[in-house]
């Protein structure tokens, strides 16, 4: 067999950087650059600005409600799949990609036919004097949907390499379907957990399309942070947007950062 061209590798690595450079490394830098452009007054400014700190406050209250509740859904949804065999179980299996196959407006739409004031549920819900749609439980409804299957992704093939055995075994000493739970099987998937929920958490600060649709866009009530940056672009205001859009970038650098650190204390406990 013939031994691969020595310029092999280092055009490759070459190439690699040199790709990283122009769609990566360069929009950042041209990003940070227009942020402060005017200089760190500006930028500021523009941070510390109401409705900025609105878009803040309800991008991470949004996270803050999406990502347990996704958790505990992962958790469960992959512990049906992974330890148990049941019918509907491959159907169970491919209803996790329907969040990556269809685009994320149309999942707004779909909840905006569910709840809207002239959808399914929306004079029963109008009734009640309960809103769905332009509120923050149809912000939270659609990011949900979105992300819900990150954790459950990550789970299903770590318990399924596990297999029973382990459970199994503390069943047979006494112990009960909790702390079966709590002392093997939770131990033994927390780094798959912990990297899901970064995940999770990430795409749902990040979310766009189908919060567009379900929010409404309000400013200062219902816009978060990505729904505020387009908003101040379409109005001109280059640095107030771009200077949300580097406080973005940053906390997706450091949901980046925790990746890279768990998958660390993964491998260094293997």
């Amino acid at each position: 067999m013939n031994a691969e061209p020595k310029i092999l590798k280092p055009l490759c690595v070459a190439f690699s950087f040199v790709f990283f450079a122009f769609v990566l490394l360069l929009p950042l830098f041209t990003l940070f650059s227009e942020a402060f452009a005017e200089g760190f007054d500006a930028y500021f400014a523009a941070i510390i600005e109401e409705n900025t700190l609105k878009a803040i406050r309800l991008t991470l209250l949004v996270a803050c409600i999406v990502l347990p509740l996704n958790s505990i859904f992962g958790i469960l949804l992959a512990y049906a799949i992974a330890k148990f065999d049941f019918q509907g179980k491959t159907i169970l299996t491919t209803l996790l990609e329907v969040p990556f196959a269809i685009s994320p407006v149309i999942a707004g739409l779909m909840f905006v036919l569910l709840f809207g004031s002239s959808g399914v549920f929306g004079q029963t819900l109008d009734s009640l004097g309960i809103q769905i749609m332009f509120a923050l439980p149809g912000i939270v409804l659609a990011s949900a949907f979105i992300t819900f299957p990150f954790v459950a992704k990550e789970l299903i093939p770590l318990m399924s390499e596990q297999g029973n055995e382990e459970e199994e075994a503390a069943l047979s000493l006494g112990a009960n379907g909790w702390q079966t739970f709590w002392f093997v099987t939770l131990p033994n998937i927390k780094w798959g957990l912990f990297y899901g929920m970064v995940l999770t958490n990430a795409r749902t600060m990040g979310e766009f399309g189908a919060v567009a649709i379900v929010s409404g866009k309000i400013v200062g009530i219902t816009t978060t942070m990505p729904l505020y940056i387009e908003i101040l672009y379409n109005e001109y205001e280059y640095i107030a947007a771009f200077a949300i859009a580097t406080l973005l970038t940053l906390l997706s650098i450091l949901t980046l950062t925790l990746k890279y650190v768990i998958r660390k204390l993964e491998s260094r406990h293997a």
